[in-house]
């Protein structure tokens, strides 16, 4: 009786172990399931909406004159503060050809200004200026190379006059080559749909990061009537800044 008892309990333990083995290992026996391993979460990049956009890069926008024989006004554009030194970006053709340059911080501070290089081929001209507002906002510089068509831009300049106008777009195309003012032929273009005009050319492209990834040279013009029908083109902002079309090198550094 006494050796029964023992063999019934160990009986009832064995019964017990295989109880919990199939409610923990499941019906099919073999090795037990894998535990599930969460996917790691990619890394959040906060995007910007336009107006947070505009906001971030307004302050770096500067009014651009061409002007000729007594300070008259012969052309606008745009410019963009590219550095703590006061570097300004602007396209070659609204500064090339007149006497002089005069250029217009966003805190209204006017001061000459001297084209310090330029480059030809990319419709390109770095300014430098006689007097500097007392607070600069150098525009943040991004990297061009990322950017994929689709991408979200917003393009801000002076366009037909009304100073500091934003539009908002997508990168339509990259790579894309157009025709300058002058006939020039640009290559390695960006090419978007954010409205630009007459007074645009020189202004930034930015990304939704706030970031400054191009300057806009050109629109497509096949009327000849100098107005948007969808499709602008911007130079890449390392090209601009002479370090090639993905490069964030620029004189700020």
């Amino acid at each position: 009786m006494r050796r029964w008892t023992l063999v019934g309990a160990a009986a009832v333990v064995a019964l017990l172990l295989l109880a919990v083995a199939l409610v923990r290992w499941g019906p099919g026996g073999g090795s037990p399931e894998a535990e599930p391993t969460p996917s790691p979460k990619p890394t959040a990049v906060e995007e910007l909406s336009a107006a947070e956009v505009y906001q971030t890069v307004a302050p770096s926008i500067v009014i651009v004159e061409r002007l000729a024989a007594g300070d008259r006004v012969e052309g606008t554009g745009t410019g963009v503060v590219a550095s703590d030194t006061g570097v300004i970006l602007t396209a070659l053709h609204v500064v090339k050809g007149g006497s002089a340059v005069r250029v217009t911080f966003a805190d209204g501070t006017r001061s000459a200004a001297t084209v310090e290089a330029s480059d030809p081929e990319n419709d390109i001209a770095a300014l430098s200026v006689a007097s500097l507002p007392t607070v600069l906002v150098p525009a943040t510089i991004g990297n061009s190379g990322r950017l994929a068509v689709g991408d979200t831009v917003v393009a801000v300049g002076n366009q037909l006059g009304m100073t500091s106008s934003a539009t908002s777009g997508v990168v339509s195309g990259l790579d894309r080559a157009a025709s300058g003012n002058d006939g020039t032929r640009l290559a390695g273009l960006i090419q978007f749909d954010a409205a630009v005009n007459p007074g645009s050319s020189g202004g930034p492209l930015v990304n939704t990061r706030g970031e400054t990834v191009g300057i806009v040279v050109a629109l497509a013009n096949p009327t000849s009537a100098g107005t948007f029908i969808g499709i602008g083109f911007a130079v890449p902002i390392g090209t601009a800044l002479g370090g090639g079309p993905g490069s964030e090198d620029g004189p700020q550094r």
